[in-house]
């Protein structure tokens, strides 16, 4: 699992339109890596539309927010269209959970990722880890106190 002050693992993932989205592509950004188990749960369902509740904390701190489960891009479509995302749901889907497994926060048993969230500044460094247990959504704070460790 990267760790702060780690380069975080490159990566490319379609998102919910197909697009390849590339973390090293995004240098110059800060972003935020917000891993979460399956597209339409409860939980999950319930913490992506806080951040979209709350976009305007990482617009406001210039920072990109990728959201990545193991769902396929079909279903992240279904998912972002009902719910109204305006951000990037990233397919982890094939192979399963690779990204997920790189990043040490891939669950081989549920073939999920689990909750956690990554934080890098404009140079793909890592600035904050935090991780929620299962069924046990991120708070907004922890968000928040991450989006602050980042270099102004």
């Amino acid at each position: 699992m990267p760790e702060i002050g780690d380069t975080a693992p490159d990566f490319t993932l379609p998102n919910q339109f197909g697009e390849p989205v590339t973390l090293s592509g995004l240098r110059g950004k800060p972003v935020s890596i917000v891993f979460y188990p399956f597209a339409f749960s409860g939980t999950c369902t319930g913490e992506l539309c806080r951040l979209q509740d709350n976009l305007a904390v990482f617009d406001d701190a210039g920072v990109k927010l990728l959201a990545v489960s193991v769902d396929s891009k079909y279903a992240l479509r279904a998912f972002a269209r009902e719910e109204s995302f305006e951000f990037d749901l990233l397919s982890d889907f094939w192979p399963h959970g690779a990204v997920a497994e790189r990043y040490g926060v891939f669950d081989p048993v549920a073939g999920q990722a689990e909750r956690a969230t990554f934080v890098l500044d404009s140079q793909g460094v890592v600035v904050d880890v935090f991780r929620a247990e299962p069924g046990t959504p991120r708070e907004l704070e922890a968000y928040r106190a991450a989006l602050a460790k980042l270099p102004a």
